[in-house]
């Protein structure tokens, strides 16, 4: 019997890409989104056997019986984020965006964890995906750090409550995904910069990302851990 991969925000974006993958190896995919047209074209690119849902993963009764619904379930990554609305200098961060923030993302990964543990086989695994922003020195990214910080900071914790599932998070740096819409016509500019800031000389994929996932889905022996794919951007000034 293959195992069950279920992934909250497997639509677009690395979700998708992680999916893809991890179709590819064997497993048995189930994804879940936010809109009905998204998933549908993700299916598709999927491939057979891949199924899905339309959720809202800020709805955490929504993600409970999704999750219950795909149960009994191997691995959970969850990858679900916000639009950038914490982004910028500290001076123009407002009480709002970084609510909206942590509802988007902090609480939806929580939540859908508590939901995937209750779905999970013994042994399985969780894991989260982040953002670099969590270590990062760059200006205008405390909204973003608060954010990404603090799910990284629950999985070494929650490494040894949910024993014998493995908790671990993927935390991404500049990756060429939908998530950089909100920059407009500044986009290419901004992305352009920070390939400069890496030692690999580029901005990331989302199937860069992916292998990451797919790793931690795989490594049985790997658990409480951040695994940190940025091109080397730690490594510079």
């Amino acid at each position: 019997m293959s195992e069950r991969v279920v992934i909250v925000g497997g639509t677009s974006g690395i979700g998708l890409s992680a999916a893809a993958l991890l179709a590819r190896t064997g497993r048995d995919v189930v994804i879940a989104g936010r809109g009905e047209e998204r998933l549908e074209q993700a299916l598709k690119e999927i491939g057979e056997g891949a199924t899905g849902a339309v959720v809202d993963a800020r709805d955490p009764e929504a993600t409970r019986a999704f999750l219950a619904g795909a149960a009994p379930v191997d691995h959970v990554v969850i990858t679900v984020t916000g639009r950038g609305q914490a982004a910028g200098p500290l001076a123009s961060l407002t009480a709002q965006a970084l609510r909206q923030a942590v509802e988007d993302k902090l609480i939806a990964h929580l939540m859908a964890a508590q939901a995937a543990v209750e779905a999970m086989r013994p042994g399985g695994s969780l894991t989260f995906v982040t953002a670099a922003s969590a270590g990062s020195s760059f200006p205008g990214v405390s909204g973003l750090a608060a954010v990404n910080g603090a799910i990284e900071a629950t999985v070494p914790g929650l490494a040894v409550e949910l024993a014998p599932i493995r908790v671990n998070a993927v935390s991404p740096g500049v990756v060429d995904t939908g998530w950089w819409e909100w920059l407009g016509e500044e986009r290419q500019a901004a992305l352009d910069g920070f390939a400069a800031g890496t030692t690999v000389g580029r901005v990331g994929t989302p199937d860069d990302v992916a292998e990451a996932v797919a790793y931690l889905v795989g490594a049985s022996y790997t658990t409480g851990t951040i695994l940190r794919v940025d091109g080397g951007g730690f490594l510079k000034p």
